[in-house]
């Protein structure tokens, strides 16, 4: 069993969402909190979380949006745990099931067409580039080593229902990859937002929303800021997703 000392406590909104972490293994980034915050969603909507992780992106929808319900589906054992943790840490059973499993089987969990949305932060690296992060639960999180980009898409496809919507967040730099795989999926770009790390940097990030068989009509939204300027504060924009 792992010991009190394995994890870290984190909060966002004042206190409000509390999260546990592994000190050691993976751990969430900005780009979490970003796609968490980017999804509107209407009351009563059902989301999938594909690769949930620790949770935080369902605590963060379920926080934000108090009428929807939220399934994360997580292939790793000490992920699927921990997140399920957090469920209870933040009092959120009724309205979060975490799930363990593995994406690429997904007809074993989900039911076809049975989201309204499903959103995914996935693995953003291709497996065998970059620099490789230390231990199996980060390198399985950052790399395409269990899911690639065309299994989290086809795994999305099949999960939401028609018209129903998927928010995903990747590299800009594999942008036309994403966009060209979710058209050839039936999921029709619809929005791109491209994110800055501040004013005059390249676009570092993209949060793409596609519409299941849409018609194509794509809105690139206006650019977004992380911070003020280069080792700045947070843009008001950013300090807002942290906000209450």
């Amino acid at each position: 069993m792992t010991a009190e000392k394995d994890y870290t406590e984190d909060a966002l909104f004042d206190g409000r969402i509390r999260c546990l972490q592994h000190r050691t293994g993976y751990r969430f980034s900005l780009d979490a909190v970003l796609l968490g915050n980017f999804i509107q969603p209407r009351p009563g909507d059902r989301i999938l979380d594909l690769g949930c992780g620790c949770g935080i992106v369902s605590l963060i929808l379920a926080y934000r949006w108090p009428s929807v319900s939220i399934t994360g589906l997580e292939i790793q054992p000490g992920l699927t745990a921990l997140a399920n943790k957090n469920v209870v840490l933040n009092n959120r059973q009724e309205r979060i099931e975490i799930v363990q499993g593995d994406l690429r089987e997904i007809g074993k969990y989900i039911a076809p067409g049975s989201f309204d949305w499903v959103v995914s932060n996935p693995p953003y690296r291709k497996s065998g580039t970059g620099r490789v992060n230390p231990g199996g639960e980060q390198a399985l999180a950052r790399h395409e080593q269990a899911a690639d980009l065309a299994s989290v898409i086809k795994a999305a496809n099949w999960a939401v229902r028609k018209r129903g919507r998927g928010g995903f967040i990747y590299p800009a730099s594999r942008g036309a990859a994403v966009i060209s795989e979710l058209k050839n999926a039936g999921l029709e770009p619809k929005k791109m937002l491209p994110i800055f790390s501040y004013p005059g940097s390249a676009a570092n990030l993209l949060i793409i929303e596609a519409v299941k068989q849409g018609g194509e009509e794509l809105t690139i939204l206006p650019p977004f800021y992380v911070y003020q300027e280069r080792d700045g504060e947070y843009s008001p924009e950013m300090g807002g997703y942290y906000s209450p």
